[in-house]
């Protein structure tokens, strides 16, 4: 009996069309994998970079590897915008192939030269691929995935940005600098080639009226015939809501105001991406070495710089695979919830050891180890991937784009300002007052996500506006015209 599940398992996929699905959002997360690569890079080619005998012309300074670290965050604070614009008017495709080609002129220059200006240079490039990447690429994955699956494919665009890390720490591990760089150059210059072949999604076909390529593109999705009734019926859906688009005016920043409950959508979205890109996982993950370092004195651990990055990749992208296996069976809320939880009970665990140490109070070395450990997995695995899917979920076709690119654009920002402030936070506060402040940080989003986020698993964007309207009748909403017609499949 055993041995027959899994071809039951493999039928199960097939006949959904699940298995082409699949192949489509890994297709479109390779961009995302790369930019992972590209963040991750930095961890084991910095020591190279500053030695005196490697193969930069002249050892880099802390400024730059400064800059390099947080320099990738500045464009998408002003092209975030755009790129959700552009995704409009061009496509999803075409955007996703403008993002792999971003990727690779980024470490073009890396190869041609390993000048400060250059190194500098290459990460801003990469910005704009960090605008693609987090505006069309959930954008991609929520248009092409079956209600059922919506969440656990959705959640693949962090878990694809976790191998990326993981990938480039162990090249760095076994490889030499410019073995380390090609192969980093490779992935989205392979992409850019094979993304031609790809599918742009049935929204946006619809959207542009090519219904008889949108019928053929979702059959191929759904492993079925063009004249299969779910398709008929799903083509039908998105025909009506773009003419429903079209009758209304056109979606502007004003009209996304004045509508209360789309507004009321537009502050939930912000907020729980706010939470998450605030919550202080980036430096978790820039004093990852002086936690192992501090506990080796204590306990028998010692691990190279490399192989302690490797030991945070495997743990982020353990934490990303379970964010993909349980999405769909916990729902996106309680997720997390139970995710910024556990990431703000670590942080408090990390910041009250680093006090009471100062203090000179004997704790054991494991302590932060163990913190560290599970506010890593329990960010990989809820508080990271989960506020992308529900920002997806929680706008119809004619603002997600819109919405998707200004948070995206608000994260860039928070993302460049916490790398900068790094520094001058710790000196002046000490590092156990940041991990205590991110702390209160990862509790105040777990109260509002419990009382204010609703569940958006399973559920139409009217359906979930009709819950953020405390139960007034759906026939009063003004922005989308039938219960189910929203733009999945």
């Amino acid at each position: 009996m055993l041995h027959q599940l899994p071809v039951r398992w493999l039928a199960r996929l097939r006949s959904g069309g699940l298995v082409n699905q699949l192949i489509m959002a890994v297709m479109v997360t390779i961009p995302v994998l790369n930019f992972g690569m590209l963040m991750g890079w930095q961890s084991p080619m910095t020591p190279m970079l500053q030695d005196p005998h490697g193969p930069a012309p002249q050892p880099i300074s802390d400024e730059t590897i400064s800059w390099m670290a947080s320099v990738t965050f500045f464009p998408p604070i002003f092209c975030g915008i755009f790129v959700g614009d552009l995704a409009d008017r061009w496509g999803r495709k075409i955007t996703t192939m403008l993002t792999s080609l971003m990727l690779v002129m980024s470490w073009a220059i890396i190869m041609v030269s390993l000048a400060p200006w250059a190194l500098i240079t290459s990460r801003a490039v990469a910005g704009l691929a960090c605008a693609g990447c987090y505006v069309v690429t959930p954008l991609y994955l929520k248009e092409i995935a079956s209600d059922g699956v919506r969440g656990a494919l959705g959640s693949l665009f962090i878990l694809s940005q976790n191998l990326g890390y993981l990938l480039v720490y162990v090249a760095g591990d076994m490889l030499d600098f410019h073995a380390v760089t090609w192969l980093c150059g490779a992935v989205p210059a392979l992409h850019l080639l094979a993304f031609l072949a790809a599918p742009e999604t049935p929204v946006f076909l619809v959207k542009q009226g090519k219904v008889d390529e949108a019928k053929s593109v979702l059959a191929w999705l759904l492993n079925t015939s063009k004249d299969d009734k779910d398709v008929l019926e799903a083509i039908q859906k998105l025909e009506k809501e773009e003419e429903f688009t079209r009758s209304m005016e056109k979606a502007t920043w004003m009209s996304l105001v004045k509508d209360k409950t789309t507004f009321k959508a537009f502050r939930i979205s912000l907020n729980v991406m706010l939470s998450q890109e605030t919550c202080g996982y980036l430096v978790v993950l820039m004093y990852a070495g002086s936690i192992f370092e501090q506990a080796a004195e204590s306990i028998s651990l010692k691990l190279s710089p490399n192989k302690q990055t490797i030991v945070v990749g495997v743990i982020q992208l353990l934490g990303s695979v379970v964010a993909s296996c349980i999405v769909e069976s916990t729902g996106r809320k309680w997720l997390l919830a139970g995710t910024s939880l556990a990431t703000g009970l670590a942080m408090l665990s990390l910041g009250l050891w680093f006090y009471l140490t100062s203090m000179a109070v004997w704790l054991p070395g494991w302590l932060p180890v163990a913190a560290m450990c599970i506010c890593i997995f329990a960010n990989a695995s809820g508080y990271q991937p989960v506020p992308y899917v529900i920002t997806s979920e929680l706008f119809a076709f004619q603002h997600r784009g819109m919405v998707t690119s200004f948070v995206s654009s608000v994260d860039a920002l928070s993302d460049f300002l916490q790398t900068k402030a790094y520094d001058p936070l710790l000196k002046l506060l000490g590092i156990h007052w940041v991990f205590i402040i991110f702390s209160m940080v990862c509790f105040l989003g777990t109260i509002y996500t419990v009382l204010w986020v609703p569940e958006t698993k399973d559920r139409s964007v009217e359906e979930i506006y009709t819950l953020l309207e405390d139960g007034r009748k759906k026939e009063k909403r003004k922005d989308v015209e039938d219960p189910k017609e929203d733009t999945n499949l």
